[in-house]
């Protein structure tokens, strides 16, 4: 009788990979079928992948970050909150699935201060009305050594004529910076703008308010963070 040769650690282990690959590649066409089949016009589903928690699949269709059961039965919209640590672990998911490409932002249409050595980059969507946005510029006044591309995002009530003197000011920069540190609202000007452009920036990268923050490693965070949070977050999408 022959004997069977005995296979190494390592096509074990190949074996086992392959094995727990094909797995979860079938998980995956069962899910796209069945939501397939039940939804027909549910539109594009970009990723599924299964959760390290609560046997739960996120989903992302139509740029929308869902969940799902192991059979496609069920689809979940909400957050998903370790409840030890706090940590809304459905937002960090969405910061990292929906990263951007930041050389590839049009920095062309913001307003830029460099300040420092401006190794580190920031850009970010503000609104001259936002009192969150203003609130914001004085943390930033506190962060150094770092390059700030401003997007002005007109979305409130009467941001429109504010934004255009901004652009059009002789200083964009101090214009902005007097505005919101200390209230001084920019003289009365009138030039070309890039508005309607930046607001189809911001519908595209799906920014619906205002601070809307996107850091060197291309995530965004939707709202304004104290001085400590954008220092630590800068540092962190530098050494990526």
């Amino acid at each position: 009788m022959k004997k069977i040769p005995a296979l190494s650690l390592q096509k074990w282990l190949a074996l086992f990979l392959f094995a727990l690959l094909s797995f979860a590649q079938a998980g995956e066409n069962e899910i796209r079928q069945s939501l397939q089949s039940k939804l027909p016009n549910i539109g594009k589903l970009e990723h599924i992948v299964k959760t390290p928690y609560a046997g739960l699949y996120e989903v992302v269709i139509n740029d929308q970050l869902l969940y799902t059961d192991a059979q496609g039965q069920y689809l979940f919209d909400g957050s998903v909150i370790d409840a030890k640590s706090r940590r809304d672990m459905t937002e960090e998911r969405r910061r990292q699935l929906f990263a951007i490409e930041f050389d590839k932002l049009p920095l062309d249409l913001a307003v830029k201060k460099v300040k420092g050595n401006g190794k580190r980059k920031l850009a970010y969507f503000s609104d001259p009305n936002c009192g969150f946005c203003k609130r914001l510029e004085k943390e930033l006044s506190k962060i150094d050594n770092v390059t700030l591309y401003l997007f002005l995002y007109p979305i409130f009530q009467g941001s429109d004529e504010i934004v255009r003197n901004v652009y059009c000011a002789k200083d964009s920069v101090k214009a902005w910076d007097s505005l919101m540190l200390n209230g001084i609202a920019p003289a009365g000007a009138s030039c070309k703008t890039p508005t309607d452009k930046v607001l189809a920036l911001g519908k595209k990268l799906r920014v619906t308010g205002t601070p809307n923050l996107v850091f060197g490693d291309g995530v965004q965070v939707p709202g304004y963070l104290p001085a400590e949070e954008l220092e630590k977050r800068l540092g962190e999408a530098g050494r990526k």
